[in-house]
């Protein structure tokens, strides 16, 4: 009986450059460069301001400018910033929405596929409309005691669309603003 030897079959050689494998290279490419290209965006967008509450923040991609000039023109602008209107007041869900806005003002930015006139999306109203009610809930408590839902509610903006922004965006006519500036006077 003839004796059979066993042979091992090696795996077949895995091809390297500087020693790792063609897939661990171009994977350490692919990722290299998204971090690279993160830390540049990153940089060059001044990331580090977004964890402030300096509403210069707020202009760094330019198409803001109109809101922040208006701002500066308002009557809130030596009682709130823009973080104090447009974000929730508890730590945990002021960093969810800055994250998720910073990451559509950002994609928005880059692509260029933005409104115009940039308009509030409905989570955002509903956050607005939550801090004007915290703010301002000594006065409101008449006017708010009969809704029973979020719908039935009267939204501050709708009577105060000049209060944030002023009349530079659009959100209201100049003769208003006009008017209401000699009655202060």
């Amino acid at each position: 009986m003839p004796k059979r030897t066993q042979t091992r079959r090696q795996a077949p050689q895995a091809r390297t450059v500087f020693g790792m494998t063609v897939i661990g290279f171009v994977l350490a490419i692919v990722v290299g460069s998204l971090f690279g290209l993160g830390g540049y965006t990153f940089k060059y967008g001044e990331g580090l301001s977004y964890f402030s509450k300096d509403p210069a923040a707020c202009v760094n991609c330019h198409i803001m400018q109109p809101q922040y000039d208006s701002w500066q023109k308002a009557s809130h602008h030596t009682v709130a910033t823009c973080v104090d209107c447009h974000l929730p007041h508890d730590f945990i869900g002021k960093y969810i929405a800055k994250a998720e806005n910073g990451y559509l003002h950002s994609k928005g930015f880059t692509l260029q596929d933005f409104p115009e006139p940039i308009v509030i999306r409905d989570k955002a109203a509903r956050i607005l409309q939550q801090n004007c009610i915290d703010c301002h809930e000594g006065l409101l408590h008449d006017m708010l005691g009969d809704a029973t839902t979020a719908a039935n509610e009267v939204q501050c903006v709708h009577c105060h669309r000049t209060v944030g922004h002023g009349e530079r965006v659009g959100m209201g006519k100049l003769e208003d603003l006009s008017q209401l500036t000699k009655e202060r006077k």
